[in-house]
């Protein structure tokens, strides 16, 4: 696959001597993946009765890795909605948010909806999803904005799967380099600090934040990070479940050096069976309203 230069340029200073290891693997097949409904069978269940040859998903336990070629759109249970089909390191962000019966939970970037199933399942019809695609669940479609006045404080948990320049997903096509040749990173990030300001203010005093990207830029995803720890004092990282192949946040790609964002998650496609992806899992350490927020 020939990288654009500039991109090629910026991933050697990031990945330094991995780079070469990086370069080789996008020439490889994407992994494919699907993702058992445990609203509608349990994983147990859904083992026995399996048609494909399946292997795990390290970091999900309801992931699994499926050959492209044994077709599983095409076959009736995907159609009784039994699994969904997601990319392996997809998987990640509703899964690491911890999502329990009775939340109130925001998928506030959630098109077309994948990340949104999942966190249904796991409120297992108890509570509320603010998304689209499950009976406990309200529709909507506007910017964050514009719910910050009458759900202030309101959200438990909230998934930010944000906008992004799709760097780690340049190996499904060309459609992901054309739009970075395009766009770059820069205007992904300003959208990203838009929407973690908005996002922030819907959060409840205790409640927690999943933010997440498909791409490397540390400007998407570290420095968000960070701009968001700096502006609001009552945020702190949580500690995600490592994985064998998963890297920590890097503190020398933010603009203070924060050793906190260690705490961040990067996936990346040379070292795991996946594409890229970045994770953060925050939460608000008030125990007071949040009003003070819509003041900054």
């Amino acid at each position: 696959m020939k990288l654009p230069e500039l991109f090629e340029e910026k991933m050697r200073r990031l990945l330094g001597e991995d780079f070469s290891e990086y370069e080789k693997h996008l020439d490889d097949p994407a992994y494919y993946g699907i993702r058992v409904n445990t609203l509608k069978i349990s994983v147990e269940d859904f083992l026995k009765i399996c048609p494909f040859h399946v292997t795990k998903v390290p970091w999900t336990d309801n992931g699994f890795y499926v050959d492209r070629e044994e077709k599983p759109s095409k076959h009736p249970y995907y159609h009784a909605g039994l699994y969904y089909i997601q990319e392996p390191s997809a998987m990640t962000p509703a899964s690491y948010l911890p999502v329990e019966p009775g939340d109130r939970v925001l998928d506030l970037c959630g098109a077309p909806g994948g990340k949104s199933t999942e966190l249904g399942a796991k409120l297992m019809g108890e509570g509320l999803l603010v998304s689209n695609g499950i009976r406990n669940d309200m529709i909507l479609c506007t910017e964050a904005k514009y719910l910050v006045p009458s759900m202030t404080g309101f959200f438990n948990k909230i998934l930010i799967d944000a906008p992004c320049s799709g760097e780690g997903m340049f190996r499904k096509g060309n459609n992901e380099i054309k739009n970075w040749q395009q766009k770059g990173s820069e205007p992904y990030a300003k959208l990203q600090r838009e929407i973690v300001d908005d996002a922030i203010k819907l959060l409840a005093p205790g409640g927690m934040l999943l933010y997440s990207t498909c791409t490397f830029s540390p400007e998407e995803n570290e420095q968000v990070i960070e701009y968001l720890l700096e502006k609001n004092e009552d945020l702190s990282l949580v500690p995600m479940k490592m994985c064998e192949g998963f890297d920590n946040g890097h503190p020398e790609w933010t603009l203070t050096g924060r050793e906190d964002i260690k705490q961040c998650i990067r996936l990346w496609p040379h070292k795991i069976k996946g594409e890229g992806h970045f994770l953060a899992l925050l939460t608000e350490n008030s125990q007071h309203s949040n009003t003070k927020r819509l003041r900054k």
